[in-house]
C-alpha cells in the first residue's frame, strides 16, 4: 500500500524511513535530523514558496517499506525547456525502496500525483530543490559522500530505469589532493593576475554577512542562468541560505573576486562536517553539540567540499573568467592546508557538458570520484 503522508507527524514518519534506508548503507553518513525535518517542511524552507508537493510512503506487511515525494517547482516551469526544465516539468526525489517490487509503484503514484497536477513530463531524482540534493549516485558508493551530496544504493538505478525512464543529465564531482601545488602553467597564470592591479582576491566578511551572500548569490543567479536545471534563487531563499550557512563559513576558505573593484566571481568552500557527523550519529544530544561546536571553531583535518562557484556571465569564453578561478582556489588551498590541515578536497557537483569548469578541474589535476544521474520520462 502506498499513502500520501502530510502534517508534522507525516514528515517525520518520511524523515526517519529515509534515515532507517541510510544506516543500511556502509559509507553512508547520517545527517542531522533536525536539518532533514526542516528541509521538507513548508513552514520553514522557503523553497515550498514557489513549490507544490505531495510525501508518499509504501508499506508492506504493516512496516515501511519506501518513500519518494512528487513536486513542482513553478519558477522551473517559467524556464525555457532546452535548460531542461519548462512547462510541464514534475520531479520526483527522496527515493528509498526496499527492491524493486516496492520501487516501482512508487514511481508509479509520484507521476499520477503530477498527471493530476497537468505535468507532461518528470525529472528526478532530485530531492527537493535543484540546490540540495540532485540526482541519484551512480559512481562512488564505496567511500563517504562530503557535505550535502546524496549516497544511494546501486540498485535504485536500474529499478528507476526499469520503470521507463533515461538518463538526461549526469553530475560529476572532482577529487583534489590539495596537498600538493598546482601545475606550473597554473601557477604562473595566478601569478599573471596576482600582478594585476585591476583584480583583487579577498576573503568574504562575516561581519557584513548578510551583504556578502547577497553578493554572491547574485553572482551565481546571473553566471547559472543558462545552466541546465538552474532555478534562480528568490529573495527569501538568498536569506535563508546565508543563516544555514553562515555556521560553516570560514573566511579564509571562502573568496570574491574583484574587478576594478566590483564583485564579479566567487566560491564557496565547505569544511566537511559529515566526518563529525559519522562520528556523533548524526545527533547533537547527549554529547554530540561539543564535538560539533569545536570542529565549527576549527575544522583542523577535516576534508573541504567546493561546492560552488561563479562568474558573471559578461565574463564567460574569457581567459579572465579561468583566471580568477585559479586564483580563488590557489588561495583557498593554501589556506586549507596551512590553517587547517585539510589533504584533500571534493570540487562539484560538475554538469557533464560543462566544458569550461570541466577543464579547470583538470588543469589543476582532479580526477572524478563521484557520478550522480538525473533521469527523464514522459508523462
Amino acid at each position: 500500500m502506498i499513502e500520501p503522508v502530510e502534517g508534522k507527524q507525516g514528515r517525520a514518519r518520511f524523515v526517519d524511513l529515509g534515515r532507517a534506508f541510510a544506516a543500511r548503507e556502509p559509507h553512508a553518513v547520517p545527517q542531522l535530523r533536525s536539518e532533514q525535518l526542516e528541509l521538507v517542511d513548508p513552514g520553514k524552507n522557503p523553497f515550498f514558496g514557489h513549490a507544490s508537493h505531495q510525501l508518499f510512503v509504501a508499506t508492506r506487511g504493516g512496516r515501511d517499506v519506501g518513500r519518494i515525494s512528487a513536486h513542482i517547482d513553478h519558477l522551473a516551469l517559467e524556464l525555457p525547456p532546452e535548460q531542461g526544465m519548462g512547462p510541464g516539468t514534475g520531479m520526483f526525489g527522496y527515493f528509498d525502496a526496499e527492491d524493486e517490487t516496492v520501487a516501482l509503484p512508487l514511481l508509479a503514484r509520484a507521476e499520477d500525483w503530477l498527471r493530476t497536477q497537468g505535468m507532461t513530463h518528470v525529472i528526478g531524482p532530485i530531492s527537493m530543490s535543484v540546490w540540495e540534493e540532485p540526482g541519484l549516485l551512480v559512481k562512488g558508493q564505496d567511500h563517504a559522500p562530503t557535505i550535502m551530496m546524496g549516497h544511494h544504493p546501486e540498485a535504485y538505478a536500474g529499478w528507476i530505469e526499469s520503470a521507463g525512464y533515461v538518463r538526461e543529465k549526469t553530475l560529476l564531482t572532482y577529487d583534489l589532493d590539495v596537498t600538493e601545488d598546482f601545475p606550473p602553467l597554473i601557477r604562473r597564470i595566478v601569478q599573471s593576475g596576482q600582478r594585476n592591479e585591476r583584480i583583487r582576491i579577498r576573503p568574504v566578511d562575516k561581519s557584513r554577512w548578510a551583504e556578502e551572500i547577497e553578493i554572491v548569490l547574485s553572482i551565481l543567479n546571473d553566471a547559472w542562468s543558462k545552466n541546465w536545471g538552474f532555478v534562480p534563487f528568490t529573495p527569501e531563499e538568498i536569506a535563508y541560505a546565508g543563516k544555514k550557512l553562515k555556521p560553516i563559513i570560514h573566511e579564509n576558505l571562502n573568496m570574491i573576486a574583484e574587478l576594478d573593484g566590483r564583485p564579479v566571481a566567487f566560491m564557496l568552500t565547505f569544511p566537511d562536517v559529515n566526518g563529525v557527523l559519522k562520528k556523533t550519529g548524526g545527533k547533537l544530544l547527549p554529547f554530540g553539540w561539543v564535538r560539533m561546536l569545536r570542529w565549527l571553531r576549527k575544522p583542523t583535518g577535516s576534508a573541504m567540499r567546493v561546492p560552488l562557484m561563479g562568474v558573471l556571465r559578461e565574463l564567460h569564453n574569457s581567459r579572465l573568467a579561468s583566471q580568477l578561478a585559479f586564483m580563488m582556489i590557489s588561495q583557498i588551498r593554501v589556506n586549507a592546508t596551512e590553517a587547517y590541515g585539510a589533504k584533500r578536497a571534493e570540487i562539484g557537483w560538475i554538469l557533464d557538458d560543462n566544458q569550461g569548469m570541466k577543464a579547470i578541474a583538470d588543469a589543476i589535476d582532479s580526477s572524478v570520484n563521484r557520478e550522480y544521474v538525473i533521469y527523464r520520462k514522459p508523462l
